[in-house]
């Protein structure tokens, strides 16, 4: 699933360590978040896009995603 995650957060000036803290996940998860390797869960979605202020869809694109 594509995400925009690291643009948003290189836009804001926050540092994925800050990220991941403010989150309640590790860096590490920030990281694969970014990259596209792993999917979020939907409790961590929910906080994502309560943390940037945006609605899930503004931040993940499924559009390449099989139904």
């Amino acid at each position: 699933m594509k995400n925009r995650l690291e643009e948003l957060r290189r836009q804001r000036g926050i540092r994925q360590e800050d990220l991941a803290q403010a989150l309640g996940v590790s860096r590490q998860t920030v990281i694969s978040l970014e990259k596209g390797k792993y999917n979020p869960s939907l409790a961590l979605a929910f906080r994502l896009s309560r943390y940037f202020g945006m609605p899930i869809e503004a931040i993940f694109d499924d559009s390449d995603e099989q139904a």
